[in-house]
């Protein structure tokens, strides 16, 4: 073999390789997915956001063809799980089951370790999950209007409870303070369950719940419902006006979704998009999330990157002038 005719064959050679390694990405796009998707809930396990995530993993495993499965990974408020999903392979395999706190609003109250925009690409919402303004069972008030009015002559005597500080409960507390012209004060819990079981006692005036933590404790005649905080009267709470009637422009509303590390090819985020909103449509889906009070979504990218955006609009203020800190 010649000098020129081994140099070519290296050149040959070369450009093959080149060629093959181009092409892996493309394959492994088309093949995707070839083994398990984990779904990360930056939450422990048996909560209400895992029971969410979980709700859609199955029906996603069967479209998808592949097992799906949920993998808790809490703390630091959420924002532990949701770090690590941002430090992982943009490949589609590892997602985060993400709501309004971690994602988006904790980024208002203190320096994360990630960029909700520049680590995280949008894939689909799964739910909406509108808080509602609860009162004791035995509150002689029956709407928004006369409730307002008698804590206006109340001053700071009232308080309102949290999930925590931070929490899109304490938000909606400062927001309501604001929009309604009150000065409940806050004070915080350790979460959902210890809430609504001080509500129960007595020892809170008013909250912000969901219908996923304060469904047993109005079953049990324990606290009431007095409107949902929802932009205007949903269907999956029938009967409770919107606050929005009494107290104009208010709204709160908690959203949860999949987000998965920004750099997940455009093909796969389509397939997982498409894949996600599918499910939550699945008329067993459907049910469970309307029987739990939460709105069915399943939202396009662009819907649910909107909705982030949104949010830090609305808070960001609510945030500064009442200086609420992580």
């Amino acid at each position: 073999m010649t000098l020129q005719t081994r140099r070519d064959a290296l050149k040959l050679l070369a450009a093959g390789g080149a060629a093959a390694s181009m092409g892996l990405p493309a394959l492994a796009q088309d093949n995707y997915p070839s083994r398990v998707i984990r779904i990360v809930v930056p939450y422990p396990a048996g909560g209400s956001t895992d029971q969410l995530a979980r709700a859609v993993s199955e029906p996603m495993s069967q479209m998808l063809g592949q097992t799906v499965i949920v993998e808790n990974k809490p703390g630091a408020g959420g924002t532990l799980g949701s770090d690590y999903v941002a430090k992982q392979p943009a490949d589609g395999y590892t997602l985060l089951f993400g709501n309004s706190g971690p994602s988006a609003t904790a980024s208002l109250m203190r320096k994360l370790p990630y960029d909700i925009h520049k680590d995280f690409r949008p894939l689909s919402g799964v739910v909406k999950v509108p808080l509602i303004l609860a009162v004791a069972a035995n509150s002689p008030y029956k709407t928004v209007a006369d409730f307002v009015a008698w804590a206006k002559t109340q001053g700071t005597k009232l308080n309102y409870g949290s999930t925590g500080i931070g929490g899109s409960s304490h938000l909606a507390g400062e927001y309501f303070n604001e929009m309604a012209g009150t000065q409940f004060q806050h004070i915080p819990y350790s979460g959902g369950a210890p809430l609504v079981t001080a509500f129960a006692g007595g020892q809170i005036d008013m909250a912000f719940v969901t219908g996923l933590d304060g469904a047993a404790m109005v079953q049990a005649g324990k606290i009431r419902y007095l409107a949902v905080a929802s932009p205007k009267r949903t269907n999956v709470l029938p009967g409770l006006p919107a606050i929005a009637e009494d107290v104009p422009g208010f709204s709160a509303v908690v959203w949860f979704g999949m987000l998965a590390a920004r750099g997940v090819p455009d093909t796969i985020a389509e397939r997982l998009s498409k894949t996600i909103a599918a499910a939550v449509q699945k008329p067993e889906v459907h049910k469970l999330f309307v029987s739990r009070n939460v709105e069915p979504w399943g939202s396009t990218p662009q819907e649910l990157a909107q909705t982030i955006d949104g949010e830090l609009t609305q808070w960001g203020p609510i945030i500064k002038k009442a200086n609420i800190q992580l």
